[in-house]
């Protein structure tokens, strides 16, 4: 087994080899690393891989990376490089992309993806033997533009997950002697629900299905039948593991009152809770979920989802932390156990969760549509889903605040700067604030498709146009913010938030607190410990819950 080992969240990972059997570590150690996405041959010998330069810090620190094999035994340091930019005639590709050489149990044929920060990938064909001697003639199967996001290897048929003409996904059959998405037979056309993902089992495919936040399941078998699989309630399917040798999947599936179980799904399309996972002593009987849809500016509709305690009030006066994202087509807030959040619930809060447009709720148009110079959107969406909430009573501008991690930054800091009124506070975790310095960041250019090109005048004005440190005006009466970051991030370098919280206090007429928490011993939150989070958490709720209002979080004046 291969496995990386990353110090302080910092996601450069050092890679090692263990064997199974005895749980030991073989010798050799891989620097340079990432997910390296390794995958190995079918005798075990050894396996590909993708290495970083060694440019840690820089601007350069994600472009040019390469493909490499490695044999067990050998020495890292002499793994042959299969493919890197401009190292193959006719495989010509950006610095940002990432080559990736992938193997399928049984197969004769080795897929090259070559891939970035989008959900589509470029798709190349060879046979392992010309891979692994060095000298591979990659067939082209698909471009981004054919706007391919899934794809599995079965003995000499590809399956592929095409979204080009039809946004939502289509599934497709072809030959890897000769892969043609133009001649390819249909195997599972457009419908009203996403495909998401596909996974390989020996009973036939399993696609991971989206219906505007919610996860379904289906089993394609090999004659092209399709089954729906019942799921017990509305929830997400946080991942599918299957084995090309064994019928049937494992799924990761929870609710938003329902702690992630692992569950099996049988090739009959049966499910059933394995009880793996132990479920937490708590008694969600008194939190209740509600789904509505709010309209946007321009008349589509937003879904979102609550949680609170019932017999709650509606009266406006809740305290209520609506969180939003919105980029690369992701869906990050899909119905996931409550967890921790119970406590700021238990506190009186409402929290909740808007599937803005950017992200992938509704296919490849519902990204599309808050990707580049439509990213206003998104932000826009949110407000719209805390007017609609105003609208019910469910709370007030005095009482509601909003957040975002990350790309999500983007979202509730533009919210912010677009509408300071609306909102008592706001909290960007390790958020994307100034972006139009992004190239100066060792994350930045690899980003160019999501956000725009700075040197074209069309990406500079989209990246303007989602730059929250350059919306802040001097004078405006702000809410209160919370800016978090760690020291070690990757992803959104610190800098971002230390000059969002600097211009802030400079800027903010209200008085109210503009506050930088760091964390100095973790990134972007990837490898943070529980005990990293938990303390995170109550920082923020504790924040929340003071600039929200909740009576027992306010200030006493003990003067006599």
């Amino acid at each position: 087994m291969v496995y990386g080992l990353s110090k302080d969240g910092s996601e450069d990972s050092l890679l090692h080899v263990l064997t199974v059997s005895d749980g030991k570590d073989l010798p050799e150690h891989i620097e340079n690393t990432q997910t390296a996405n390794p995958r190995w041959l079918d005798d075990g010998s050894g396996f590909f891989y993708n290495q970083l330069t060694n440019k840690v810090g820089t601007p350069e620190r994600f472009l040019d990376s390469q493909a490499r094999f490695h044999r067990l035994g050998a020495d890292p340091a002499s793994d042959p490089i299969l493919m890197k930019r401009g190292l193959v005639s006719g495989v010509d590709y950006d610095r940002i992309q990432v080559p990736l050489i992938l193997t399928y149990p049984g197969a004769h044929s080795v897929l090259l993806v070559l891939a970035d920060v989008r959900p589509e990938v470029r798709l190349l064909i060879a046979p392992l033997e010309d891979a692994l001697a060095g000298h591979a003639s990659w067939k082209s199967i698909a471009g981004f533009d054919d706007e391919l996001t899934g794809f599995e290897m079965v003995g000499d048929d590809l399956y592929l997950l095409v979204n080009k003409g039809t946004p939502r996904g289509r599934l497709l059959k072809t030959s890897t002697a000769k892969p043609e998405i133009a001649n390819a037979t249909e195997v599972v056309p457009q419908g009203p629900l996403v495909i998401d993902e596909i996974k390989r089992a020996k009973d036939g495919l399993y696609l991971k299905m989206m219906e505007g936040g919610i996860h379904r399941l289906r089993r394609v078998d090999w004659d092209g039948h399709v089954a729906d699989i019942a799921l017990p309630f509305d929830g997400t399917i946080g991942e599918v593991f299957t084995a090309a040798n064994e019928d049937g999947a494992l799924i990761l599936l929870s609710g938003w009152l329902t702690p992630t179980g692992v569950w099996s799904v049988d090739t009959n399309g049966k499910l059933a809770d394995t009880g793996i996972t132990p479920k937490p002593p708590i008694d969600v009987s008194g939190y209740e979920t509600k789904r509505f849809f709010a309209t946007a500016k321009d008349g589509v509709k937003i879904p979102y989802s609550l949680i609170y305690r019932k017999g709650l009030k509606l009266d406006g006066r809740a305290p209520a932390f609506i969180s939003a994202y919105g980029s690369y087509g992701a869906s990050p807030f899909t119905p996931n156990f409550a967890g921790r959040t119970l406590a700021l619930i238990d506190a009186g809060a409402i929290v909740g969760y808007a599937n803005v447009r950017g992200g992938g709720e509704y296919g490849r148009e519902w990204h599309k549509a808050g990707q580049l110079a439509n990213k206003p959107n998104t932000w826009r969406d949110l407000v719209a889903v805390c007017e609609d909430l105003f609208a019910k009573k469910y709370t007030s501008s005095e009482h509601l605040a909003i957040g975002g991690r990350s790309a999500g930054g983007i979202t509730v800091g533009r919210a912010m700067t677009e509408r300071p009124e609306l909102f008592a506070a706001v909290v960007s975790g390790v958020g994307w604030s100034n972006p139009l310095r992004y190239v100066v960041e060792q994350n930045g250019f690899g980003e160019e498709p999501e956000w725009g090109v700075i040197r074209e005048e069309s990406g500079y004005r989209a990246l303007k146009s989602i730059d929250s440190y350059q919306a802040v005006k001097d004078g405006t009466p702000y809410p209160a913010v919370l800016l978090t970051t760690g020291v070690t991030d990757p992803r959104v370098a610190p800098f971002h938030v230390a000059k969002m919280a600097a211009r802030l206090q400079a800027a903010s007429s209200s008085g109210k607190p503009i506050l930088l928490r760091v964390d100095y011993d973790a990134g972007h939150g990837v490898g943070s410990t529980r005990a990293q989070q938990d303390r995170e958490a109550a920082d923020t709720y504790a924040f929340l819950l003071w600039q929200t209002g909740a009576e027992e979080y306010q200030p006493k004046n003990d003067a006599k």
